[in-house]
């Protein structure tokens, strides 16, 4: 990044972060140690819910929703930001916990993006040795901003925003994510019983592309890949369409924490009415509202595991049957689940 691109991208960071006490302020007065835990906030601030566009309402109980077979159902960890802190690591044993005691048994887990707070080596294998202690099924991610975080780090593991990219790259990053995840692209699909994942990453960050700040760039190769990787679902079939930043507003393009290429992104949806979009980043309550959007798909907003704002852990449990999509959000600190999210939609 050259200085005129970081003095830029630092403006933004400063106006936006002016009032917060989070970690990219303490940097600019001279702190270098690194966040602990959940509370000292290594990224910055997410968007608001009153950010999101407005939500349509769940559909009553009254309304009954013909369901048919199910068919696939696939728990949605959002926001998992493991990091060496007895409380993070405490938090994701509860969520695993509950988890697979749940009678719901889980045919797949997606990884909504943000794994892990720093994306180093030793950060994956925390996470690896964790998930290895629990019988957990296939599991799928795709890339959030924190993916990208280790090029903020100096070789000695200090917070850096002179020398950044700290002599690494973006490259580097999707490399050591796509080997965690033994995959060769950032991004991917799966078939789990007939049902489509489609996990879309966003595949470049200040390194190469100072402008994105923390916004989810998708690169023509990939807007490509998921137009073609679409196209199955003419026949009106479902898909489960995992991105990591929420979308901005209809008509917008995005930006600093939002899916910036968005118009592209929605023109490449808007044939298909039975897609389900889950979105990760903003870290907000799921008790909140605007957690459920109905454009020409659905969008649904999950929270996170580790930083759900009010010292809460949460996901989303999402459920396929032959005529109808199930969502809902679980409370993994009490083990609950969480009544103002629950939405079962019947398809088109």
């Amino acid at each position: 990044m050259n200085r005129r691109s970081f003095v830029k991208w630092l403006l933004a960071g400063i106006a936006l972060f002016a009032a917060s006490g989070s970690l990219f302020m303490r940097k600019l007065t001279g702190e270098t140690h690194l966040p602990v835990n959940a509370a000292e906030e290594a990224s910055p601030t997410a968007a608001a819910p009153s950010d999101s566009p407005s939500s349509t309402p769940t559909p009553s109980p009254a309304a009954a929703v013909e369901k048919g077979k199910l068919l696939a159902t696939v728990f949605l960890l959002s926001d998992i930001h493991m990091i060496d802190s007895q409380p993070v690591v405490d938090k994701v044993h509860t969520a695993l916990k509950d988890l697979t005691s749940l009678k719901e048994k889980s045919d797949v887990i997606v990884l909504g993006g943000d794994l892990t707070t720093y994306a180093r080596e030793l950060d994956y294998k925390l996470l690896r040795t964790t998930f290895s202690q629990y019988k957990l099924p296939p599991m799928y991610a795709n890339m959030g901003n924190h993916e990208y975080y280790d090029i903020w780090l100096t070789k000695e593991g200090a917070w850096s925003t002179e020398t950044v990219p700290n002599g690494k790259t973006d490259k580097g990053a999707r490399d050591r994510f796509q080997k965690f995840m033994g995959m060769d692209k950032p991004y991917a699909d799966a078939w789990v019983n007939g049902v489509h994942l489609i996990m879309v990453s966003q595949d470049a960050y200040v390194q190469e592309k100072p402008d994105v700040q923390e916004g989810a760039w998708y690169s023509d190769e990939q807007l490509a890949w998921l137009e073609e990787t679409l196209k199955p679902h003419a026949d009106g079939s479902p898909a489960l369409v995992f991105i990591h930043q929420p979308l901005p507003a209809v008509g917008s393009e995005g930006g600093n924490h939002r899916l910036i290429r968005a118009s592209e992104f929605r023109r490449i949806l808007l044939p298909y009415p039975n897609l389900f979009v889950f979105s990760g980043h903003t870290h907000q309550d799921l008790n909140l509202p605007n957690r459920y959007t109905k454009e020409s798909f659905h969008w649904f907003m999950n929270a996170s595991v580790t930083r759900t704002r009010g010292e809460l852990s949460q996901g989303l449990l999402i459920q396929v049957y032959e005529g109808a999509v199930d969502v809902k959000g679980r409370e993994f600190s009490k083990g609950d689940w969480i009544a103002p999210a629950d939405w079962s939609i019947p398809l088109a």
